[in-house]
Order: structure tokens, then sequence, then C-alpha cells
């Protein structure tokens, strides 16, 4: 979706600071945000790219405010509501509501790491037939989806050149909004830098995205 967190190629954010020896985490609620946020998504209620859905829809003045952290937690507290797993007065008062019942949680201690390992992979299998292969000049389409999707603004219009078909994966812009997983063909396509960001880039330069087929047209 065309919102404030899709800044790639945007300015005016100061340079990148890359942190030193950065720790996993810089505070202890940090850690305990990931852990609630796992827990959480051990009902299934919604799927990774709701999830990711649920932070792009964050009001634009909070999702600039708001640290890496702040917006899981945000994010989570949205999606628990949607779901009934808690009620507005839990929220409110952050005690147990007396009138829902207890529900046992899916993700015990002991299965944490299990799950952790195990991943959410996304290939499927399919009967379609991939539209592009290797070497195949294609062009990122020029498109505004209102909803979730993985075709970063920068790109949309641009001609690129596939470079490895991953095969077909989970459809994220359908997947989000509970429209079924849609799977379909998933391309590594390289884009010149000088394609996308003009003469002043150096002609050495080319930045390599995962896009799956609906984006793509053949040139």
């Amino acid at each position: 979706m065309n919102g404030v967190h899709d800044m790639g190629g945007m300015q005016g954010f100061g340079p990148v600071e890359p942190e030193p020896n950065e720790p996993v985490f810089h505070a202890r609620w940090e850690a305990r945000v990931l852990a609630l946020r796992r827990a959480l998504g051990a009902w299934r209620r919604w799927n990774i790219d709701a999830s990711r859905y649920s932070i792009e829809t964050l009001p634009p003045a909070d999702y600039l405010r708001l640290s890496y952290y702040e917006k899981w937690l945000a994010s989570a507290t949205k999606l628990a509501l949607q779901a009934g797993l808690i009620t507005p007065r839990e929220l409110e008062t952050g005690r147990r509501d007396p009138a829902v019942p207890v529900a046992m949680p899916p993700l015990s201690a002991d299965k944490v790491m299990p799950a952790l390992l195990a991943g959410g992979a996304t290939l499927r299998e399919t009967n379609a037939k991939p539209r592009f292969a290797a070497g195949q000049a294609v062009r990122a389409r020029d498109i505004n989806p209102t909803g979730h999707t993985r075709l970063p603004r920068y790109v949309r219009g641009r001609r690129g050149t596939i470079e490895r078909d991953h095969g077909a994966h989970v459809f994220p812009d359908s997947n989000a909004k509970f429209e079924g997983e849609k799977p379909q063909f998933l391309y590594t396509v390289r884009f010149e830098a000088r394609e996308l960001w003009g003469e002043a880039a150096n002609p050495a330069d080319s930045v390599y995205l995962d896009l799956w087929e609906d984006y793509l047209d053949a040139v």
C-alpha cells in the first residue's frame, strides 16, 4: 500500500548509522514484546502478512514516532482485540476480565524452541508453469494497491531482469486479507541502480528484489 512505511528510496530521514556490537534487545521489554507476539500468533487467528499489514495501517504519525518493538506492540494489541483474544476492558485495566472464560494457551514453554526451529515455510506445490525464466527482461507493474503488498514503490514501472525462480510461494497480497494463499511463482529480479535512481547512480550497482508473478509483466 502507499503509506509512510514504504520508505525505500525516500530522503530526509538522515543517514543510516549502524550501531557497533548492537545487542539483540536494548531493553527487557523488547524481548517480552517478541515473546508476546509469538504467543499470540500461536492462536493462528492471523498470518504473517496480516501482521505486517496491521503495522502498515498504524496512523502515520505513530509509525514515524514509534520504535521497532513499539510498532510490534501496537500491532499485537490491535490484532488481539480484533481476534477477541483480549477485551477492551482487559486492555484498559491490565487485568483479566472475569466475564471472559479462561482459555489454555496453545504455545507452552516446552513448545517454543521447536516452533521457532520449524519456522513457517511459504513454498507451495502448484500445477501452474512459471511465466518467466532466468535472463528474461521484465517490468514491475505500475500499480497502487490499497492493501498489503511486497512490491515497493521505487521499482514500480521499472525494468529488471529475472535472476532466479524460487518456485510457488504464498501470495502476500491476498493472504493479508484472508482471501486465501493463492500461491504463485516468486522470482529474484535484478534492477540496475541507474534504472531506479537515474544517471547519478553508480553504473556498477544493482538492487535485487524477490517479487511475485502478479507484480511483473514481460518486456
